[in-house]
């Protein structure tokens, strides 16, 4: 026997009415410009805010150019500047690691006399410059050799406390090779003498991101060279490096 079929009532959906789409505005439309005097300024324009936007960048070639160096010709100076790079849990991460073996190297080899290793300790489970001593002491550097800024949380506020807390005058700086432009120009400006050793990396995403904000960082770093804000803590100066000094027979 066939089964009585299940006769269903019919829904009746709604109806949507289609929106029209919305017009722009005439006025607001981008208008190129017609005659040949307006594209030509069109282009000047285009060309003037690339000049501005790389200006930054160019400067700090031209101010670092004949200031960087390698381990093995980097004239002997008393002080060597380390910058946090952060910390993979607790640890120094491998950018980080890189800089601080090439300021270990510099050490044995006699061509420094002190670290002074400058890094964000702005929360309580996040400490860059002693995790930074710990991985220094590992590898033959004495701990009376090192000194702490705990409070180098950005380029120029590490210069400026070189200088005016730690009372570094000369220093062999220590970064990546897309950052020790930056560092070097920045210290200069703030009154430390500097030559800058890049630490070169494998070139991989983490490069190539600080190779782009580099871009960006070049603008910050030309506002603070003109206006030179003070750091975010200053505080009294620290006899830290001239004691460091003191033990090495300085």
């Amino acid at each position: 026997m066939r089964r009585p079929r299940l006769k269903l009532p019919k829904l009746k959906l709604p109806k949507f009415r289609q929106l029209p789409r919305p017009r722009l505005n005439p006025r607001l439309r981008p208008r190129l410009p017609r005659t040949r005097t307006g594209q030509r300024r069109a282009v000047q324009a285009v060309m003037a805010g690339c000049v501005l936007a790389l200006s930054p960048a160019t400067w700090l070639h031209t101010t670092a150019g004949d200031r960087l160096r390698t381990a093995a010709d980097v004239p002997r100076t008393d002080v060597a500047v380390v910058f946090g790079a952060g910390l993979w849990q607790g640890e120094p991460s491998p950018y980080l690691a890189h800089r601080l073996d090439a300021a270990a190297g510099l050490y044995r080899s006699g061509r420094i006399e002190v670290v002074l290793v400058t890094g964000d300790n702005s929360r309580e489970d996040y400490d860059e410059p002693d995790a930074m001593r710990t991985y220094l002491t590992k590898r033959g550097v004495p701990d009376e050799r090192i000194v702490s800024d705990y409070a180098g949380f950005d380029t120029w506020d590490s210069c400026v406390r070189a200088k005016k807390i730690f009372g570094v005058d000369e220093a062999v700086l220590i970064s990546q090779n897309f950052h020790i432009r930056r560092a070097v120009a920045l210290c200069q400006e703030a009154g430390v003498a500097s030559y800058g050793i890049g630490v070169d990396d494998v070139h991989d995403v983490t490069w190539y991101y600080g190779g782009a904000r580099e871009v960006i960082a070049a603008g910050k770093a030309l506002l603070d060279v003109v206006f030179e804000p003070d750091p975010m803590f200053l505080g009294p100066q620290e006899p830290g490096v001239a004691r460091a000094l003191r033990t090495a027979g300085r």
